[in-house]
């Protein structure tokens, strides 16, 4: 029973080795292309199962059948202004005839290099017919924000005012367009191309810049200028007000000082009214205090007005 079941065993290998030597397994993303010394052979498998195929003196050559990302090496590209800048773009695409891939193509580390040669002419040719701006935007609505168009005029870019007539997502259709029949011969369908990035080179950039820094300062120095000048103004309308206060305050004084002054005037005539010899009598004294010590000297005549009461106390001084 033993050597029987060796037997067996060593059958059943045998067949389950021919069964899978003939059978393909192919993934719902792959596509398989069978060749005999470099020779396509029947057609393509496209659909995914378990596939049975002869193997002797054939090879499969499996290549996906899902979308591939190809990324372009970013370049200087100079725009139909006479503007250097640096453009980094990217793809996407497929393979959809197999046969003619793996004819003229092969493999995919050489479909990205066809990729490239096809492509990147088409970028800079696209590029290079239209300005900056036209790269950049894609309509002519109002920009919230500062204005690609304010900043580049010292790099002989753009003028202050431009209506876009292309626009970046027509110039990306152009590039497919002329990219996209060179692809098909070799297999490939071309589903997008984006530009991913531009910028100045480092050169413009620099000279950009410079602009910003130099219209921002520009900018705050009016800005200073203007709050300087108003500073005066304000300063100037409060001396004026200042004036006008102390002019007006000065006025009032003087008036109710005068007023008091007549009323003063007033009450003292007609006290003096009341009897004009004390008047005079009290006048005459402060004249002797404020005029006369022990260290004066006077020589008057005896008529003297100044000595009108210092010549007879006996008299009364008051009538």
């Amino acid at each position: 029973m033993k050597p029987i079941n060796s037997v067996v065993l060593i059958v059943l290998a045998v067949i389950l080795g021919i069964f899978f030597s003939f059978a393909v397994v192919v993934d719902e993303t792959e596509q398989v292309v069978i060749t005999r010394f470099r020779e396509v052979v029947g057609e393509p498998i496209t659909k995914a199962g378990l596939q049975f195929q002869i193997p002797y003196f054939r090879q499969l050559n499996i290549f996906p059948k899902n979308i591939q990302a190809w990324n372009g090496e970013p370049g200087e590209i100079i725009t139909n202004d006479k503007t250097y800048i640096w453009v980094d773009t990217f793809a996407r695409w497929k393979i959809v005839d197999p046969v003619a891939f793996i004819k003229i193509v092969t493999d995919l580390e050489s479909a990205n290099n066809r990729l490239s040669e096809i492509i990147n002419p088409a970028v800079r040719d696209a590029i290079t017919s239209h300005k900056l701006i036209e790269t950049v935007r894609n309509s002519n609505r109002r920009m919230t924000t500062l204005d690609l168009t304010d900043i580049v005029d010292d790099a002989g870019a753009l003028p202050s005012v431009y209506t876009i007539q292309t626009g970046r997502a027509d110039l990306t259709r152009e590039i497919i367009k002329a990219s996209k029949p060179k692809l098909e011969q070799l297999g490939i369908e071309l589903l997008d191309v984006k530009i991913k990035r531009i910028n100045y080179v480092q050169k413009v950039r620099d000279s950009v810049y410079n602009r910003m820094i130099a219209e921002r300062k520009q900018m705050a120095e009016k800005i200073r200028s203007e709050g300087q000048g108003e500073a005066q103004r304000i300063a100037g309308d409060k001396e004026r007000d200042l004036l006008g206060i102390q002019s007006e305050a000065y006025r009032t004084a003087q008036e109710i000082k005068g007023k008091a002054d007549a009323e003063a005037t007033k009450i003292y005539a007609e006290a003096y009214n009341m009897d004009p010899e004390y008047y005079s009598f009290t006048k005459a004294l402060d004249v002797y205090r404020t005029s006369l010590n022990e260290k004066s000297r006077l020589v008057l005549s005896t008529d003297s007005e100044f000595l009108k009461y210092l010549k007879d106390f006996d008299q009364p001084l008051v009538k």
